[in-house]
């Protein structure tokens, strides 16, 4: 006897898998409005307390998107495991001990340029595989997921590098990660994050051919209007 649609093992994992594209598509999606109507209301100020008003669900996002992770280890999701775990980490990083960490580093300019172009891809990437999952797609949508990413991840990564540049001295002046370790050896964590900028940047350059190929492989079907002769 065939089991109810609802009870089938695809079927929940997709209902899963709507339900955590939707969550995360609601979320980023109230950040950006959020901007875009703070932007409006009070202009450049909106700018320097952007962390204070939409930090907090900027976090929780970022925390859930981690199970994305787990997603692809357990199969329910079809991705690269490196690339994707990349793309997490350097948002992580940045995040929650680049900026959390720093109070002065919340107020810059530059973390309300991360927010939007984070929110700018996560929107479409998140429409995108929501409407997948229940057999939707779009033409258009498909071709802007797949390109969007092209000039603003690199985008990205720079103002990822600025915020952490921007960070560097408040680091050096409080200390905060730096410990000493036994036998007269330290970690300066401020050399830890110039290291780190060399890494961001070989990063950005593995994501960027996997998304690239991935992009080639994915339009290869895409549908082309040929002009009449």
């Amino acid at each position: 006897m065939a089991l109810p649609a609802w009870l089938q093992p695809r079927y929940r994992k997709n209902t899963y898998l709507f339900i955590y594209y939707l969550i995360q598509f609601c979320g980023h999606s109230w950040i950006f409005t959020n901007m875009t109507v703070r932007f409006f209301s009070f202009g450049e100020d909106s700018m320097v307390d952007t962390f204070y008003a939409i930090g907090l669900v900027m976090r929780v996002c970022q925390s859930i998107s981690l199970l994305e992770l787990l997603h692809i280890c357990v199969g329910i999701e079809l991705n690269h495991l490196l690339p994707r775990f990349l793309q997490l980490t350097e948002r992580i990083i940045i995040l929650f001990v680049v900026i959390t960490s720093q109070e002065e580093v919340q107020e810059k300019y530059v973390v309300c340029v991360l927010f939007i172009f984070w929110n700018l891809l996560d929107m479409v990437r998140y429409t995108y595989s929501m409407l997948s999952v229940i057999g939707i797609s779009y033409a258009v949508l498909t071709w802007l997921s797949q390109t969007l990413w092209m000039p603003i991840y690199p985008l990205c990564v720079l103002a990822e590098a600025f915020a952490i540049y921007q960070s560097l001295p408040y680091f050096e002046s409080s200390g905060t990660y730096s410990t000493k370790l036994p036998f007269d050896l330290a970690i300066y964590f401020p050399y830890v994050l110039k290291m780190y900028l060399m890494m961001l940047f070989i990063g950005m350059y593995f994501t960027y051919s996997h998304l690239y190929s991935e992009r080639r492989d994915v339009l290869q079907g895409f549908p082309v209007k040929k002009k009449k002769v």
